[in-house]
């Protein structure tokens, strides 16, 4: 494994049957399972590799609110809670601090359309501080121009992505929940009516009514097979963790030359805000019309790469029979290269002008995808298209943070309770032809 990541053992043997049977063991999904298991239901929780193993584990660490879709607000506020009483009620220390996140420009265009979110915030209740560009320096002073100004959510937090996801996994087992790893589902069974009967895996079958599909970038190409849609693509994203470095900020921060997160072994968690690659892949073309305007917008942004991966991507596409090995046993953890000229420059980045960093330097560095919606909102639904399906995927490099919340909302959509907010923003159907799509101009 290229990053670190806190293993966990599994259980054996697999169940005959389940109430539940979540397919995916990222934060969202044994969040979900955590929730589900401390209601009474009997929960299976199905990983095709290790728990957490893609991008729980190899995102930024964030748990912001700063910068969120409008429509995810009251999810990211939710889960911020629920973060915070975890970490006060465990054994355990999920690397969970409240210590803001301080995001500082010297775009005037930038700025404005920043305050825009920041009026936006407060009417949901987030603590908000704009600075002035005198405010910005002081929280960070520039080594090029100076910053003109910048945004402060004190109530922001970060975690340890390494520890977060196989911390929550082993709570669910404690109230109930069973994990089993290196358990590729390899198809649904439904029944005349076109409803889930049993999930059939590559160790056996297991009877279930209620199914979670939580599989982060594999999601689409589960659901295919189902006549379901779910326009969704991948962008590859480079995150280093350097030595132990002064605490030049003690939370999280952005800035157009670098990003950060202060880490519990006082070393940072350091990647650039843009430089992620697109590898052209069939479903590139196969949703192009939907991803056209988020295309448009951050076109300047990527890196767009075609060859090897577009072919392997294709022959994963070939339709296997339930008793042939599936895609997901000879891939069990997508595990792709990381860029060497993003680290290079975000370590340049970070000690220039800055002598008391110069001596950090990068210890490891991995990469992880990042699954997209067109509108990097996440897709939170049940499915009419096949009876006792629900989907948690989607969440567009917000996964982490919103994770406790959108487990627990999937969690009261497959059990049919009152949901934690309005699922209305997450449905699947909204990506229906036809429909406008709505993509936030004020997201950071």
């Amino acid at each position: 494994m290229s990053h670190p990541l806190q293993s966990v053992h599994s259980d054996e043997p697999l169940p005959r049957r389940a109430d539940v049977v979540i397919i995916g063991a990222g934060i969202v999904g044994v969040s979900a399972a955590l929730e589900l298991a401390r209601r009474g239901l009997k929960v299976s929780v199905l990983e095709k590799g290790q728990i957490a193993a893609e991008q729980s584990s190899r995102n930024w660490g964030w748990i912001r609110q700063q910068g969120r879709d409008r429509r995810e607000l009251k999810l990211i506020v939710e889960s911020l809670a629920i973060w915070e009483r975890w970490q006060n009620e465990w054994q355990v220390d999920l690397g969970f601090r409240r210590t803001g996140l301080t995001s500082l420009t010297r775009s005037p265009a930038e700025l404005q359309r920043w305050r825009r979110w920041a009026s936006r915030a407060r009417e949901s209740g987030i603590e908000v501080r704009e600075l002035s560009a005198s405010e910005a320096e002081a929280a960070l002073p520039s080594t090029a121009a100076p910053w003109i100004g910048g945004l402060l959510t004190p109530t922001d937090a970060r975690a340890e992505p390494a520890l977060a996801a196989p911390a929550i996994a082993e709570a669910a087992r404690r109230a109930g929940a069973t994990l089993h790893q290196q358990t590729a589902v390899r198809a649904l069974e439904l029944d005349e009516e076109g409803a889930i009967r049993a999930v059939l895996t590559e160790h056996g079958r297991i009877e279930t009514r209620e199914v979670l599909l939580a599989a982060g970038a594999w999601s689409s190409l589960f659901l295919r097979p189902y006549g379901i849609r779910l326009p969704q693509l991948n962008v590859r994203s480079t995150v280093a963790r350097t030595s132990a470095a002064p605490a030049i900020i003690s939370g999280a921060f952005l800035s157009s030359e670098f990003c950060l997160r202060r880490r519990l072994d006082h070393g940072f968690s350091l990647t650039r805000r843009t430089g992620e690659s697109f590898d052209l892949v069939p479903d590139a073309l196969r949703f192009l019309r939907d991803f056209l305007p988020l295309f448009h917008r951050n076109f300047r942004d990527l890196k767009f790469r075609f060859g090897r991966h577009f072919f392997a991507s294709w022959r994963r596409e070939r339709a296997r029979a339930p008793d042939q090995v599936s895609v997901y046993e000879t891939v069990r953890v997508n595990d792709p290269a990381f860029d060497q000229t993003e680290v290079r420059q975000a370590l340049k980045n970070l000690k220039k002008g800055r002598p008391q960093l110069a001596g950090v330097e990068v210890e490891q560095a991995w990469a992880g995808r990042i699954d997209l919606t067109p509108d990097l909102v996440p897709v939170i639904s049940r499915v009419d298209a096949v009876g006792g399906l629900t989907i948690a995927t989607g969440f567009s490099g917000h996964g982490f943070g919103i994770g406790p919340g959108a487990g627990r909302l999937a969690a009261d959509l497959v059990r049919r309770a009152e949901p934690l907010v309005n699922p209305e923003p997450f449905r699947l159907d909204r990506f229906a032809a036809g429909k406008p799509l709505f993509i936030d101009p004020d997201v950071i």
